[in-house]
Order: structure tokens, then sequence, then C-alpha cells
């Protein structure tokens, strides 16, 4: 695994335009994957607008980065495969054969792949390129989703959306370790909640802190990243359908999505307090994202809305909503400032 530049901020290497060599040649995008068009929309970030519309499988949710940095994965969950986009041309390539692949993440070394595999109850450990299986590991829960790692790279954390649960994984032997269940919170003294539904997951900048998004709670769920204090969790409320997780490229905030309230709120990394809610005119279902290389505008889809926001990171005022497929999920905006990505919409490190 590549060291960590800076052990007090895991995210040193995500600052505004520190765009590695690798990508500094990619076309500015952002890809938007159309879960019920099964399409990806491509937008060209400068004009806010939809250039381009390709056809892809069946219920893409996810746009990945690969580790290298050299290969964009659509990840169509139904269709049974992953659609390569070549980041430099913008080319779409032909399809590999993956199954359900519902989101993908790669170890910190670029070993392997990882395929969560919601609905088959799997995490599959892939090569990172061919995508061929080097090992299966049965989840012991239903709807692995979201991940993030460590900061050394041994254990990763993973979200199971529909048992309200989160699994913590070795990374070098891909063994489950452990796995806890998500309180559920009172929504007042005779009522509640329903079952927890975990969704992203993100660690804090010094590697000390989870923050898991908690859609049916409302908020999120902060834990302790060491394995040792696995399952002890604090609650903070958020806004309804808590879902994306984002860290501003300062490195300074963690951007949170309120899919169900039409917000974005902003929590302070230092005092784990919120100090801002940005609310989109009108409401609206802001759900996956990424912020642009130089951090000062969050992309981010509407689920339900079938439209791209694109909110100022400066004041929270929205710059554009622009029109796009049924059901937009996982987009990413590239390149990105990083040195390998973790996958997801983009957890570059």
């Amino acid at each position: 695994m590549p060291r960590v530049l800076n052990p007090s901020d895991m995210y040193s290497a995500d600052g505004p335009n520190m765009l590695s060599d690798v990508v500094k040649k990619d076309l500015v995008r952002v890809y938007v994957p159309n879960t019920l068009s099964n399409t990806v929309s491509v937008i060209d970030p400068k004009t806010y607008k939809v250039i381009q519309t390709i056809k892809v499988g069946n219920q893409p949710q996810h746009v990945v980065p690969s580790w290298d940095l050299r290969t964009l994965w659509v990840n169509n969950d139904r269709g049974n495969t992953l659609t390569p986009i070549n980041p430099l041309t913008g080319q779409f390539g032909k399809p590999v054969k993956v199954h359900d692949p519902y989101n993908l993440y790669f170890t910190p070394d670029g070993k392997f792949a990882v395929v969560m595999a919601s609905r088959d109850r799997q995490l599959v450990f892939r090569n990172p390129h061919t995508m061929a299986i080097k090992k299966t590991v049965t989840a012991p829960c239903a709807g692995v989703n979201h991940a993030d790692w460590t900061m050394d790279g041994k254990t990763f954390v993973v979200s199971c959306e529909f048992s309200g649960s989160l699994l913590l994984v070795d990374t070098v032997k891909m063994k489950v370790l452990n796995q806890a269940q998500i309180p559920r919170t009172h929504m007042d003294m005779t009522q509640m909640h329903p079952t927890p539904m975990p969704q992203d997951v993100k660690i804090s900048p010094d590697g000390t802190t989870y923050y898991i998004a908690d859609m049916m709670s409302n908020g999120l769920w902060i834990m302790s990243a060491d394995p040792k204090k696995f399952g002890h969790f604090t609650y903070l409320a958020t806004g309804k359908g808590t879902h994306g997780l984002y860290v501003t490229r300062d490195g300074k905030y963690l951007l949170i999505s309120n899919r169900e309230e039409g917000s974005i709120s902003v929590l302070r990394f230092s005092d784990n307090k919120l100090v801002h809610k940005w609310k989109i005119p009108g409401g609206g279902s802001p759900d996956m994202g990424n912020l642009s290389a130089d951090g000062k505008v969050f992309w981010v889809s509407g689920r339900y809305n079938s439209v791209v926001y694109a909110i100022s990171t400066t004041n929270g005022k929205l710059l554009a909503k622009i029109k796009v497929g049924g059901g937009p999920h996982g987009l990413t905006f590239w390149p990105q400032p990083g040195r390998y990505s973790l996958g997801h919409t983009g957890i570059l490190r």
C-alpha cells in the first residue's frame, strides 16, 4: 500500500487540483449512471450541458475509478457486466462479465478489486484488471453496499443496508472478522424508527473515526476505527434520508446528502458539529456524487428527479440543475486529485 503522506490527514493527496500526472490529460467530465434508463449521461462541467448519452447494461449503479486511475467502470448490476470507460478519450469499451456488480472497490495495495455483490450476499475479490475471481467471501448479512479502509489498510468496514449492520473485514486474509448490528433510535417516547439502513461509509482525515450514513435513522452513526471498538456507536441526526458522504478538498468538512429532504448537511471534523445545511430550492433527492477537482463544486445525482445538481461548496448555492436519464445514481467527476482509487464514486488517496 502506498504510504500515507500525512498521518494526520489521510486525504492530504486529495487537495484542490492535486492531480496525478496519470490523469492530467484526461477529459474533464461528469459521468452519470441512469439506473432506470440503462444509460450513462456525460456532462461537460464547464457548460453544465449533457454532451453525450451512452447505452450500457441493465441497471447501472455507480461509475467507479480503478485503482490505477486508468479506467472508469460502469457497474451494470442487473446486467451482470462492467462497462469500461477510457477517461483519456471518453470512449466506452466492451463490457466485462461480472455477476451482480452493485458496487466496486479496490484494496489499498491495488492487488484486488472487491465487488459488492448485494443480491448474491458476497464480497468477491477479483483481479483489478481482468476481473477474474480470486476469492469469494460469503457475507453474513443482506445488501453489502459501501465501504472504506483504515489508515494502515489492514481492515475495512462494509455496510449491509438490508440487515441494518456492518461488517469488519480483514484485507489480507480476505475474511469477515466481525459483524455489528446498528441500534435503533427513538422517534419519540412511544415509537421507534424502522430497522436501520446503513449507506455510505467514510473514515475521518485523522483515521480514528468512521462515519456511517443511515437512511432510515436520518443521521450518522459515529464509530471508532479501532477494530477492538468495532460496533460501539454514537448517533448524530443530520436530515431525512441520510445517504452519501464526501470529504471536502481541504479535509476539514464532511458533506452529507439527505436524499429524502433535498438537503446537504455539513459536518466539521474537528468537533463533529453540523455547521451548515444547504437546501435545494424546490426540494430534491441528492444521492451520490463527488467534488470537482478544485473542490468548489459538489456534483450529486437527484435520484428521484432525473437530474444532477451542481452545488457551490462555498455557500451551498445551487449552480445548476441538469436533466439526465431516469434514476441517476453514483456519478463521478473526473479527473480527481489523488494517487490511487479505493473505488465507489472516487475515494482517492
